[in-house]
């Protein structure tokens, strides 16, 4: 296990360095470019060039990427064009609140989708199987801006029921202290994974029911309950661990447009944000995180396979 998690960290440390070229070459073709986005249309060709020269994106590319890369390697993330303050600082203020966002929305997507799935297996081709997977495909297809736009027409505008801003305090203590506006980004993440969560539960469930042990368990004597969400959950739950680490990314990117529709003051709103404004320092440092979650993610993944089932072996 420990050579295997040397190796996995060795080859997460090349893509993120592929990650990190890709997206710094891609951002640097956008048209436009930072100087006329920060100085603004008025900006004079001689402003424009002296902008340039002074954060060095005259030079070319790859040594802006060298430049970065060394930069990187000292802990130092760059310094925003717009907001002139540290990337480093705007992650460490932001990330927490898009933490709490994300992990919530996970917790209770779980909660919600391991019942529902385990049903729909148990009752398989029933009223409720086939109800629970039309809505399932709904919102699993459904925008994630349309939906959280729906939210709020229905539940904010027409109801009253919840605020249509998420709390805008500067500490997650304070988010935390406004539960009724986190409702609905909180619904517009959970919506979403649940879908999908409860379609893997549903056909892992499945195969494990017409499995020996299953047939064993049952000649013994042991009640259908205990069954099934002593035995057959377990196993059931390998594919999910799975879908759990690379739903950490997934979750992260969907955020940007669930923040940006409630208002919330996360690392996604903040994203977007800098990239309307072409602020390449911010956008590369957000990006890094989030290569970061997904190699985590995707380790954390293989971790859980190693400690629900004894059979598997990494070499």
């Amino acid at each position: 296990m420990t050579l295997f998690l040397a190796r996995r960290a060795a080859q997460a440390v090349v893509v993120m360095l592929l990650v990190s070229l890709i997206v710094f070459v891609l951002l640097h073709l956008l048209p436009g470019g930072t100087a006329r986005a920060v100085l603004g249309p008025r900006a004079s060709a001689a402003q424009l060039r002296s902008f340039d020269h002074e954060y060095g994106l005259d030079k070319p590319i790859l040594e802006q990427f060298g430049i970065w890369l060394s930069q990187l390697l000292h802990g130092n993330l760059g310094y925003s064009y717009k907001l002139n303050q540290s990337v480093a600082s705007l992650i460490a203020e932001k990330l927490p609140k898009t933490l709490v966002l994300n992990l919530l929305a996970l917790v209770v997507s779980v909660v919600v989708a391991i019942p529902i799935g385990v049903g729909q297996a148990v009752r398989r081709n029933s009223v409720f199987d086939y109800s629970a997977t039309f809505l399932g495909f709904v919102f699993y297809s459904t925008p994630v801006f349309f939906l959280s736009l729906m939210l709020v027409l229905w539940f904010s505008l027409d109801l009253g029921w919840f605020p249509a801003q998420a709390p805008q305090a500067s500490t997650v203590s304070g988010i935390l202290a406004e539960p009724s506006g986190l409702v609905l980004p909180v619904a517009s993440l959970v919506l979403l994974q649940v879908s999908l969560f409860t379609r893997y539960l549903r056909s892992a469930v499945l195969d494990n029911l017409v499995q020996d042990y299953v047939r064993t368990a049952y000649a013994k004597g042991a009640s259908r309950t205990r069954v099934v969400y002593r035995h057959v959950l377990r196993n059931s739950l390998i594919p999910m661990v799975t879908i759990l680490g690379l739903s950490l990314p997934i979750l992260l990117a969907g955020s940007l447009v669930t923040e940006q529709v409630f208002n919330y003051p996360g690392m996604g709103l903040l994203f977007y944000q800098e990239a309307v404004v072409a602020d390449y320092p911010t956008l590369l440092g957000i990006t890094l995180v989030v290569g970061i979650a997904t190699v985590v993610g995707n380790l954390l993944a293989d971790v859980g396979y190693a400690l629900l089932d004894p059979r598997v072996r990494y070499a």
